[in-house]
């Protein structure tokens, strides 16, 4: 069972009526989702809302509650970004473990209507007043129909690479964990996540410093802050007196 916990957001310290909420998938279906995901306002917001989304190598289905047709499939760069949600909003997502989705991307998103193939709208208008908890059935329901459909598929290599991440300090230890050579992690990485290896390292060192001790990633401090506000924009600093992670 992987042992990535990605922390894929920052939450404005500032803004209190927003909610953010995981929960994790059913049992069978952990080597291919992370969590199911609620982010949502109570009530209007006195000024537009801005989410910082940290990127961490997931796949997002995303469906908006508010409007139902706009939904998609999405995957961040190797950067952060922040987006502008507005003063009232609910989305229901599903992230994926890096490697496991198969299908296309950007079809829809943030503002978008969803013209694709998969029944993305069917869905989220299936979850139209449902709590949370109840949503989390539908969306189990919908990824076992991706996985049956071979458009979900558990990465092993990504799999080997999470089980041992904490021995991993360079691009090299991840090609000797994962099994493979430097050439061959190369074209599967790239084929399955998007990502180089280099860039891939670049994520998991980002995620395991926001989930406690920088040291176990970075050589020293001043590359631990550089690379930092490279991915995010922020010191580490800034970034904690800012957001929750």
């Amino acid at each position: 069972m992987s042992v990535y916990d990605p922390k894929g957001n920052g939450k404005d310290r500032a803004v209190e009526q927003v909610q953010f909420i995981e929960a994790a998938p059913p049992e069978h279906l952990r080597a291919v989702v992370h969590r199911f995901l609620d982010l949502r306002t109570d009530g209007a917001l006195a000024q537009d809302y801005r989410f910082h989304a940290l990127p961490d190598a997931c796949t997002y289905v995303v469906f908006d509650q508010i409007a139902p047709e706009v939904c998609g499939v999405t995957r961040l760069r190797a950067s952060s970004e922040e987006l502008n949600l507005g003063r009232a909003f609910h989305f229901t997502n599903i992230r994926f473990l890096p490697g496991v989705w198969q299908g296309a991307y950007g079809l829809g998103q943030v503002g978008a209507a969803y013209e694709g193939a998969l029944p993305l709208r069917a869905v989220n208008a299936r979850m139209a007043g449902l709590s949370f908890e109840d949503k989390q059935a539908v969306l189990a329901e919908f990824v076992d129909t991706l996985v049956a459909q071979g458009l979900v598929v558990a990465n092993p290599v990504t799999e080997r690479i999470f089980a041992r991440i904490d021995d991993i300090f360079s691009v090299a230890d991840m090609a000797e964990v994962a099994g493979l050579s430097p050439r061959q992690l190369q074209r599967v990485l790239k084929s399955t996540t998007g990502f180089s290896p280099h860039d891939f390292f670049k994520i998991l060192r980002l995620q395991q410093s926001l989930g406690g001790e920088p040291s176990l990633s970075y050589a020293d401090q001043s590359h631990f802050i550089r690379s930092f506000r490279q991915a995010t924009g922020y010191t580490p600093g800034q970034y904690a007196r800012k957001f929750d992670v």
